[in-house]
């Protein structure tokens, strides 16, 4: 049913990944009614195994000055962490076009401004989650180290690390031997390593177990799930949304809706006009992931969390577990699990930690990242679009890190509610 109240009380979040989740979180608690619709159960698209790590303070966009450099590399190389798969889509090449034309110095710095603002804003708003929820999830607070095998990418890093800390941030430039006093597990990696940069705020989390303890969280308040259907069509009437059209035919109503569905959003757009889907230029970067069990003995495996800068991997300890993620395809809506992608993630593992788990009978896992050419999410509402339609999208690789920031601006939007206080850095703006 509809309400004629100009302040939404029904709204239908279109998603259940993590920044679907939060999002219906945060309306929730503004007190409005939310039904929360995906084809699959809650956290089982690109939320279910992704790196884990939640990058507060280290936000780099993918589409930074020094990609033109990498360029021949990543694309041609037999071990690139990027893969580029041409296809016969306008959308791949507008997309590649724009983050081509993004890779500029001003461009990257605005956007790390903007990125900061909403990770500190989204640190608040998890905080406050898991302190009203008293949910766990392996969830850990023990750092993070950016590791870096060349002079020339370390001193990049420390140029960016001069850009993050004039925003308040609280990192550090370290040594090889000071990264084994911070981790001791890579003792074994640091004759190899240049330098490193340290966030000694950083953290962890599953973020799968975190989807099911915020949808069991949801339920509890009263927030009803749709899940099996897929989404066909947003019906218009009258200039605004008017449903949801769902696989079965069944049209779901409310007064304002949400597009959280990451890759899947653009589809549902183009029939409203491309001048609306040209604003959202959320192309998929397919990633991959395996999950391994820690041996007997655990001290190989990190504690702090780990990224391998050269090889775009990242690492995060849950619990007994250890995470290890990274590549990048462009490739379309692939979901499919490319064996010589995990025999590269197994070898990069064994490499940096040979005693971090059992690689071998791993768990494998593909995702596709929603990500826009400069590496920030659509939040809000669009040009021409119809005025009760609201984005929450395209947050890439930092999906997780920025789902409860852009789920509290999403429910400020919507239903004109405060913000959690946040220390964000003062020079970012919104």
């Amino acid at each position: 049913m509809h309400t004629t109240d100009s302040s939404p009380r029904q709204v239908c979040v279109l998603g259940a990944g993590i920044v679907g989740l939060a999002t219906a979180w945060e309306l929730a608690q503004a007190g409005m009614q939310v039904t929360v619709v995906d084809r699959a159960a809650p956290g089982q698209g690109t939320s279910g195994a992704n790196g884990a790590q939640l990058s507060y303070a280290y936000v780099q966009p993918l589409a930074d000055p020094s990609i033109w450099l990498q360029l021949p590399h990543l694309l041609l190389a037999k071990d690139s962490p990027l893969s580029l798969r041409l296809r016969l889509d306008p959308w791949q090449w507008a997309w590649g076009l724009r983050f081509l034309a993004a890779c500029r110095a001003s461009v990257s710095a605005r956007t790390t401004a903007r990125l900061l603002q909403l990770a500190a804003e989204s640190r608040a708003a998890f905080d406050a989650f898991r302190a009203a929820a008293a949910v766990d999830c392996d969830f850990s607070a023990t750092g993070k180290l950016v590791l870096y095998t060349s002079e020339a990418a370390f001193a990049a890093a420390r140029r960016q690390l001069a850009l993050q800390q004039a925003m308040g941030t609280r990192q550090s430039a370290v040594s090889a031997s000071d990264c084994v006093a911070i981790e001791p597990a890579l003792a074994h990696y640091a004759p190899r390593v240049a330098g490193a940069i340290h966030t000694p705020g950083e953290c962890a989390v599953d973020c799968h177990a975190l989807c099911l303890a915020l949808a069991e969280r949801l339920r509890q308040r009263g927030v009803q799930f749709v899940t099996g259907q897929a989404v066909e069509r947003l019906q218009l009437r009258g200039g605004r949304i008017a449903g949801a059209q769902l696989a079965d035919g069944r049209v779901l109503q409310a007064d304002a809706f949400v597009l959280a569905l990451g890759t899947g959003t653009p589809a549902l757009l183009r029939p409203l006009g491309l001048g609306v889907a040209w604003q959202v230029p959320v192309y998929p970067l397919k990633g991959y992931s395996i999950t391994a069990a820690t041996l007997a003995q655990g001290d190989g495996a990190p504690r702090v969390s780990v990224t391998d800068a050269a090889r775009k991997v990242v690492f995060a300890r849950l619990g007994q577990r250890l995470r290890v993620a990274g590549m990048a395809e462009l490739a379309g809506e692939d979901w499919s699990i490319a064996p010589a992608r995990i025999t590269a993630l197994q070898a990069t593992a064994r490499d940096v930690f040979p005693q971090g788990g059992d690689y071998a009978q791993a768990d494998a896992w593909a995702g596709l990242r929603p990500a826009t050419p400069l590496g920030e999410p659509v939040i809000g509402r669009l040009s021409g679009a119809p005025g009760n339609l609201y984005l929450n999208t395209g947050h890439g690789a930092l999906g997780l890190t920025l789902a409860f920031g852009s789920a509290q601006r999403m429910a400020r939007l919507i239903g004109q509610r405060r913000p959690t206080s946040a220390a964000a850095p003062a020079a970012c703006s919104a």
